[in-house]
């Protein structure tokens, strides 16, 4: 797989034709409210009519925009970790290595999802029901979080070995956001899982030549 840079990785809007400010508008609307239903009671509390009502947008506008419960979803999950990267830029990891930041950088994230359980809940339910016809929005959550990682790493042009080990990376913290929401696994395992994978990031790094 060729290096890509963090601008292309960062590329997480679908590729169909770019929304006017109108629509950009509406689009915010709605992953808002399904953000606000999924806070308040997690997956079964997001019904589209609901959300096609606190948006207030009509109900087949908002099927436009998200033909299920699941694309919506798991929308809502790539919006919610866009911001959260907007506040991790503002205030960077403080780690020595690329492996600690990154690591300090996805213990953030978890620990911001770990105050809306029934928001995480929700979109994590979402990105695990998900099939083929989810693929864009699913795929734009990973390219987030490729991009989060790869701020951290301080890395601009990624070897292929360095995006096989942030891939591994994503693997793992989505499965301990998965074993921490079935009550599996508590936040110091995961924290120790976290810690333990990010130094395939220490094995990656390119070699330098005198």
């Amino acid at each position: 797989m060729p290096a890509e840079s963090k601008r292309e990785a960062s590329t997480v809007r679908p590729t169909s034709s770019p929304l006017t400010e109108r629509q950009e508008a509406r689009r915010r609307r709605i992953l808002h409210a399904s953000a606000q239903l999924a806070s308040r009671g997690g997956f079964d509390a997001v019904q589209m009519r609901e959300v096609a009502e606190s948006s207030q947008v009509a109900l087949g506008t908002l099927y436009r925009y998200f033909p299920s419960k699941v694309h919506l979803l798991v929308a809502t999950m790539q919006d919610q970790l866009e911001h959260m990267h907007g506040t991790l830029r503002k205030k960077p990891p403080a780690g020595d290595t690329a492996a600690e930041r990154v690591a300090e950088t996805l213990m953030r994230a978890f620990r911001a999802l770990q105050r809306e359980p029934h928001l995480a809940d929700a979109m994590v339910r979402a990105l695990t029901f998900a099939d083929r016809s989810v693929s864009p929005e699913v795929d734009q959550v990973s390219r987030q979080t490729t991009v989060i990682i790869l701020d951290a790493m301080g890395s601009e042009n990624p070897t292929a070995e360095q995006l096989s080990a942030v891939r591994v990376i994503e693997h793992t913290w989505h499965s301990a956001l998965i074993t921490w929401l079935s009550g599996r696994a508590s936040i110091a395992q995961v924290k120790i899982d976290i810690e333990t994978v990010c130094r395939l990031i220490d094995l990656t790094e390119p070699a330098e030549h005198a």
